[in-house]
């Protein structure tokens, strides 16, 4: 696990570069022909990875519902961030992690709700909804890279 939790760590300092080197105005942005903007994608991986490891192991999440809702899969922008949000995400983006490497360390994931990704990629076990969720960030940090040539 040691692999996933760096090749995590490295996509998340991606996210972070992003959302410190820009403004909130070029974070809020939609550009024409997306959906989403900067600030949504750099939430919803942190929701998705929450979700696809604690959420279907049964175990809490270390995100609020409310954030679930926002930036959960099928979501939209419904309008803009502040920097107060801002700032909470670069914190979400190491304290989730940090807490997920250490879960593991501990082996707390006991139990996992077996999920079919859109991908078509079964995930069984929470080991397997990191190596996921490696995936997934992959694909929106291209996401967030096309949104950057448009601001």
């Amino acid at each position: 696990m040691e692999y996933t939790f760096r090749i995590n760590t490295l996509s998340r300092n991606v996210f972070l570069k992003y959302l410190e080197g820009h403004s909130l105005d070029e974070l809020n942005k939609i550009p024409e022909g997306f959906s989403n903007n900067l600030i949504w994608n750099i939430g919803h991986v942190i929701v998705v990875q929450q979700m696809l490891v604690y959420k279907l192991s049964g175990l809490p999440m270390m995100i609020s519902d409310d954030m679930v809702t926002k930036y959960m899969k099928g979501t939209k922008p419904d309008g803009n961030v502040t920097q107060e949000e801002v700032e909470e995400l670069k914190i979400l983006l190491f304290t989730t992690l940090e807490k997920t490497q250490k879960d593991f360390q501990d082996s707390i994931f006991k139990e996992y709700k077996e999920f079919t990704t859109s991908a078509g990629y079964t995930v069984t076990n929470a080991h397997d909804a990191m190596e996921f969720s490696n995936y997934h960030e992959g694909l929106h940090t291209g996401v967030v890279m096309q949104i950057k040539k448009f601001l």
